[in-house]
């Protein structure tokens, strides 16, 4: 099971990480017409993924025990999305042996994950909206 979570968040980053660097070379996010932000279905859209990224963000709150954190990873789930959460669940993932119970990846450890990681990804997204 471990490895098979393994494959699917480096597919998950990997898609949302070509996705993303394909739409922006595109056009800018905040050139979205009118038209587009104000449908309902758009609207409708966002809610419900902002609302996993919360959901996403409890079971990563009860993990992580310093503050710091857990509010960097928050400022970089609402930054990034599936970009952070698959990062963080690829640390978790290849912090344990491939045949360890998947219940020893969702409980808290005593290794938290270095609060430099969120604050790496939080850099990096704002240094590339400085740059664009």
């Amino acid at each position: 099971m471990i490895w098979f979570l393994r494959i699917l968040f480096s597919v998950v980053l990997g898609s949302m990480l070509g996705v993303t660097t394909w739409a922006s070379l595109q056009v800018s996010v905040f050139a979205i017409p009118p038209a587009v932000g104000a449908h309902p279905w758009f609207i409708a859209t966002l809610f419900d993924t902002y609302w996993a990224f919360f959901t996403f963000f409890v079971w990563l709150a009860y993990k992580e025990t310093a503050w710091l954190s857990r509010v960097l990873w928050f400022v970089a789930i609402v930054l990034l999305g599936n970009i952070a959460m698959s990062t963080y669940c690829l640390i978790q993932l290849w912090r344990v042996p491939a045949d360890t119970k998947l219940e020893q990846v969702l409980l808290r450890s005593p290794r938290p994950v270095a609060w430099w990681v969120p604050a790496g990804l939080i850099a990096a997204i704002v240094g590339l909206g400085l740059a664009a």
